[in-house]
Order: C-alpha cells, then sequence, then structure tokens
C-alpha cells in the first residue's frame, strides 16, 4: 500500500495527535509525499518540535497546539487552515488517550469519560468541522485510526475498546453522508506498535500478569503471525494510501494493519473481591 514520492503533492494535510508516535510518523510520510502538514497536538512545546523534526527532514509542516476535545478550539483550527492555506484536503484523526488497564466494575467515571471525550468525541469534533469545509469544496478525505480494539475488543480497557469502535462507526456514517460531494472516508485499525502510547499499558498489563516487560514484549511478538511488532512507517504506509488517488474508489472501508493479528481475547482470572468492590 505504500505510496511514493510526490503522491500527496499539493495537499494540505492536518494530522491530529502529532507530536509523537503513529501521528509524527504519518506527518513524516505525508511530508515526503509532497503535502504542507499541519500537526495539530494539546503539548505545544513537543509538537513545535515535531513539526521542525519535518521540516529538517525536508518537508513542509507546522506544529499546532489545540484541545480537540473542545469544540470551539476545534472549529478555529480549520478555519484557521483554510484561511491560510485556501483548502483543507485531508484529515487524520490519530489524536487518543489510553485507558489505564481496569476492569469494568474498576472503571472510574472520570477515566470513562476522559477516554471517550479525547478518543471519539474528539474525532467527531474534528471530522464534522474539516466535513463543512470538505464537502463545501466537494472533495477531500479523512482518514480516522481506530484500533484492532475497536473490531475485537480486549479485556481491561473497555472504554478504549468502545471508543475506538465508536469510531468505526462514526467513520462508515460520515463515508455515506459525504459520498454525494465527493469526499472519502475510512479508517485504519492498527494493532501492536510499541509507542510510548502502548509502553504505558504494557508496563500495567505486566503488572497484573507478575511478568516482566521483555517477557510481555515476546509474548506479544509470538501472537502476531508476520512475527514482528509494527513501525510508524507501516500505520504511515497505509494512511497515506488512503490519502492518495490510488484510493480514489474507497470510501467507508476499515483497513486492519496489524501483521495479522486479529485481537486480543484472553480473559482474565478471578480476582479476590472484598466488601469495598461494592
Amino acid at each position: 500500500m505504500a505510496t511514493g514520492g510526490g503522491a500527496h503533492e499539493e495537499q494540505v494535510a492536518v494530522v491530529t495527535g502529532a507530536a509523537q508516535g503513529l501521528g509524527l510518523g504519518i506527518a513524516h510520510h505525508l511530508a515526503r509525499g509532497g503535502a504542507q502538514v499541519v500537526m495539530v497536538d494539546l503539548q505545544a512545546e513537543k509538537v513545535t518540535a515535531a513539526a521542525a523534526e519535518v521540516v529538517g527532514a525536508g518537508g513542509q509542516a507546522e506544529g499546532v497546539c489545540a484541545d480537540v476535545t473542545c469544540s470551539d478550539q476545534v472549529k478555529k483550527l480549520f478555519r484557521d487552515v483554510v484561511q491560510r492555506h485556501g483548502q483543507i484536503d485531508v484529515l487524520i484523526n490519530n489524536a487518543g488517550l489510553g485507558q489505564d488497564v481496569a476492569a469494568i466494575t474498576e472503571l472510574s467515571d472520570e477515566h470513562w469519560q476522559r477516554v471517550i471525550d479525547v478518543t471519539l468525541t474528539g474525532t467527531f469534533f474534528c471530522c464534522r468541522s474539516a466535513g463543512r469545509w470538505m464537502r463545501r469544496q466537494e472533495s477531500g478525505t479523512i482518514v480516522n485510526i481506530s484500533s484492532i480494539n475497536g473490531i475485537n475488543p480486549a479485556a481491561l480497557v473497555a472504554a478504549y475498546n468502545v471508543a475506538k469502535a465508536g469510531v468505526i462507526s462514526l467513520t462508515r456514517t460520515l463515508a455515506l453522508e459525504l459520498a454525494a460531494y465527493g469526499v472519502r472516508v475510512n479508517a485504519v485499525c492498527p494493532g501492536p506498535v510499541y509507542t510510548d502510547f502502548n509502553r504505558r499499558v504494557m508496563s500495567q498489563r505486566c503488572e497484573s500478569l507478575a511478568i516482566t516487560e521483555d517477557e510481555m514484549i515476546e509474548r506479544v511478538r509470538q501472537a502476531i503471525p508476520l512475527g514482528r511488532w509494527g513501525e510508524p512507517a507501516d500505520i504511515a504506509n497505509a494512511v497515506g494510501f488512503l490519502c492518495s488517488r490510488s484510493a480514489a474508489w474507497m470510501t467507508g472501508e476499515v483497513v486492519r494493519v496489524s501483521g495479522g493479528l486479529e485481537g486480543v481475547s484472553a480473559a482474565p482470572p478471578k480476582q479476590p473481591l472484598t466488601e469495598a468492590d461494592l
């Protein structure tokens, strides 16, 4: 699915959650293909440095600080992009929040809401605002980053599972609603990629299973049919393809990029209960 140099010439692309990990990898990929990339993140200093990194590698990029959970900030973000660049051709909704490993019965109201707000509602806000501009110009493409957890949920991360499943449903709905305007909307579902995002969750799972991080890394690797963890470039290649003319007849699709891994379905063992659990 990799696209060659120049595949994104003259595209103006917005990538959320772009200060690190998958978002940064996607920004690099689009910039190498010729896109002008607007890199968005809540971490102001970090996204500025990330944009400078992309520019240093020969790409066109700028860093913007914005909170995707704030509707007004999102509206302003896309209005400003169109005012500066005259158009918006690509939106990559990558911003998301991982969940602390916890059973549904132990999950707090606050943590549930925060994961849903960032991962699902933030994606909705960005889709809505960008979709309005793309509908007006009758062109554009949106790629939402979901997860294999959105297809096959894993135990102990219910809020994340639900948010990523919601992203898939949002993708398919918006694809139908914008098709008449020539706007394509697709989703990519990454498998295990060892970014900072995954490291925190992995360390918590190691504690719950009483194994070392190296043992956990190897256990996951062995479960992946292609025999290795993913790299940000693996996901960026798929995203870049969906944003290119090569995918001109694709919309409403959910593309799993996971080395063949379909999901993690292991059920946790019984845990001791106390009266405080009630």
